[in-house]
């Protein structure tokens, strides 16, 4: 079964295409790599909760969007083998530095994940 990276990030939307750019960018190299799929999804219909919720998770704030992110590999062992090189790769270096991000990296959340069902 393969694995997933999956993000989620508040952008301002005044920086949605500085992220685009970004993202844009981003995906070429991890498909580079040997990613399967690197997709970037803006919110479109997404509230707040009584208990939890998209906006609530990044403490969405006014003028922000929520984007949702997911990066597919073959296996957990090649995404490991493409994050260590990617978090050395000179072309991406600058999105590293958070005075570069086009967003709050402090509420950014992530994390992988085992395939559990898929048609």
């Amino acid at each position: 079964m393969k694995y997933v990276d999956g993000f989620v990030v508040p952008v301002p939307r005044r920086k949605l295409s500085a992220y685009r750019r970004m993202a844009k960018y981003a995906g070429k190299i991890w498909l580079e790599y040997g990613a399967l799929e690197y997709v970037e999804c803006v919110a479109d219909d997404v509230k707040p909760g009584k208990v939890t919720s998209f906006p609530q998770s990044v403490k969405l704030k006014k003028g922000e969007v929520v984007v949702f992110s997911y990066i597919v590999y073959r296996s957990r062992g090649q995404r490991d083998r493409i994050m260590k090189k990617i978090m050395v790769e000179p072309r991406f270096k600058k999105y590293m530095d958070p005075k570069n991000m086009p967003f709050d990296g402090k509420r950014m959340f992530w994390g992988g994940f085992k395939t559990m069902v898929k048609y």
